[in-house]
C-alpha cells in the first residue's frame, strides 16, 4: 500500500455510472483481502476453535458478506442510472489516500485482477 499526498486532476465531469462501477470494483478487492486473512487465523498455533477466535472468524465473514453486499447493491442501482448523469469526482478523489485506491477511483480505467495478487511471494510487503 501506497500513500499519495499528490492531488488528482480528474476530468471536469465523469459519467456517474462509471465512476460507481470503479467504486464496486474497489468493493470486490475489499472483500478479497479481508477474505484472505480468515485462513491466517484459522490455522493459528494449535488449530484450537476458541469461543473468541469463532467471533473473529464469524466477524470477518460479516464483514466480507457486507463488503459484497454493498457492491452489488451499488452495482444495481447503477444500471438504472443514465450515462448522461456527469459528476465531478476531483475533491473526492483527493480525499482517498491511498495512491492506488486514488488511481483506481480516478484515472477513468477499471481495474483488472486485485491490489494485493496471489502472485506475490510470501514475505513481501510495501511499507508505508
Amino acid at each position: 500500500m501506497q500513500t499519495d499526498h499528490q492531488s488528482y486532476m480528474p476530468h471536469a465531469e465523469e459519467s456517474l455510472p462509471e465512476v460507481l462501477m470503479r467504486i464496486v470494483t474497489e468493493l470486490h478487492d475489499v472483500a478479497y483481502l479481508i477474505e484472505r486473512i480468515e485462513p491466517q487465523l484459522w490455522n493459528g498455533h494449535d488449530g484450537s476453535a476458541t469461543e473468541d477466535k469463532m467471533m473473529v472468524l464469524q466477524g470477518i465473514d460479516l464483514a466480507v458478506q457486507k463488503t459484497r453486499g454493498l457492491a452489488e447493491f451499488i452495482d444495481t442501482i447503477t444500471a438504472s442510472i443514465p450515462d448522461t448523469c456527469l459528476v465531478d469526482i476531483s475533491t473526492a478523489v483527493n480525499l482517498v489516500k491511498l495512491a492506488d485506491m486514488k488511481k483506481a477511483l480516478g484515472n477513468g480505467l477499471l481495474r483488472h485482477g486485485h491490489s494485493q495478487p496471489l502472485t506475490k511471494a510470501s514475505g513481501d510487503f510495501e511499507a508505508f
